[in-house]
């Protein structure tokens, strides 16, 4: 009776198994559609608070989420009008600062030579040249606009979903035919993840404003435009900054020398610091952390399924699960493997408590 059972078992994890390989493989070949449905959701998760605030202040529901909508439309307006301006700017000198950059990188050989280091300018071109970075700069943004070029499609899924969002709950209790019916667990799992996407987005936004402040005082070129990368990539933590902080510092390095490039490297270092590791950890707590494993894996994972945007929304996204996860107590073993370390005594790694 036991190997039965033990048979059965296995038979229902294999299963298990090969539908999740079945739903992967759907989703990667339905990257575009899966990718535009996600960054709406994302725009109405950031959305919501506001429309409701208009709600209780007994603005009706079409109008709050009309003057949410016209809101978002004139700030991605405002903020694809400057980014895209600087892009098109930054796209026509970048043959001149790669050029400037592959100059500066031959004028090590005679440093190199005079430490009895022999190398011949195909090896510094090829392998040590950090110019095709400034390309894949570049590239990145012109693949997110590519994402962006439906914004009209977007746009109107978000405010589709913002008016449907209050009737919701209303819905759960027509469906279970009780007008009385609560669903605790459902409403704490919306709540957290709009919490974080929320609170996340703020503290990018503070990052990315910070990072172009910083560069403007440097006179760094284009700090709009290393502002907003900052802005996307710090969802990723501890790797998006870093990833962010290199275009600049190699700008910096070809345009004002090597102690603007310092400085420039600093600023990035402060302002990941302070609010990656002491402001996001203190505002959101423990119940919104994961362990760096999780964070790296979840990348690959995400970026692989759904390219650009899997990556940068990479967080996001396991976050989501993680919280799904805590939402039952027959998953809640899978949300405490993605939370964050755990130190030998059982706290959370870095606690002093």
């Amino acid at each position: 009776m036991t190997d039965l059972s033990g048979f059965h078992r296995g038979t229902r994890l294999i299963i298990i198994a090969a539908a999740l390989v079945i739903v992967i493989y759907g989703i990667n070949q339905a990257q575009s559609v899966v990718a535009l449905f996600l960054v709406s959701v994302f725009l109405a998760l950031i959305g919501t608070p506001p429309v409701l605030w208009l709600e209780q202040k007994r603005v009706p529901s079409y109008a709050a989420v009309m003057i949410v909508m016209a809101g978002m439309i004139t700030l991605l307006l405002m903020i694809g009008g400057v980014v895209g301006a600087s892009l098109s700017t930054f796209s026509d000198e970048l043959p001149f600062y790669q050029k400037r950059l592959q100059e500066q990188v031959l004028a090590l050989k005679p440093l190199l030579a005079s430490k009895h280091i022999v190398v011949t300018d195909k090896v510094l071109l090829e392998y040590i040249n950090p110019g095709p970075v400034l390309g894949l700069a570049a590239g990145l943004f012109a693949a997110l606009s590519s994402v962006l070029s439906n914004i009209v499609l977007i746009l109107f899924t978000v405010t589709f979903i913002l008016l449907e969002a209050s009737s919701f709950p209303a819905k759960l209790r027509l469906v279970h035919d009780n007008p009385k019916a609560s669903f605790p667990q459902f409403t704490r799992f919306v709540n957290d993840v709009k919490r974080y996407m929320v609170i996340k987005t703020f503290i990018n936004l503070i990052a990315g404003t910070l990072t172009a402040i910083w560069l403007s005082i440097l006179g760094v070129d284009f700090p709009v435009l290393w502002g907003f990368l900052a802005f996307l990539l710090h969802f990723v933590p501890s790797v998006g900054s870093i990833v962010a902080a290199v275009p600049a510092v190699l700008l910096a390095l070809i345009q004002l020398g090597g102690g603007s490039a310092a400085l420039t490297a600093a600023g990035y270092l402060v302002i990941g610091t302070i609010l990656g590791n002491i402001v996001e950890p203190k505002i959101m707590g423990r119940k919104f952390g994961m362990s760096t494993l999780v964070v790296f894996v979840s990348l690959i994972f995400w970026g692989y399924l759904l390219g650009l945007v899997g990556a940068l929304l990479c967080v996001p996204l396991t976050m989501t699960l993680k919280l799904a996860c805590e939402a039952s107590e027959d998953t809640r073993w899978i949300a405490v493997l993605l939370g964050p370390e755990i130190s030998a005594e059982g706290r959370p790694s870095g606690s002093t408590k």
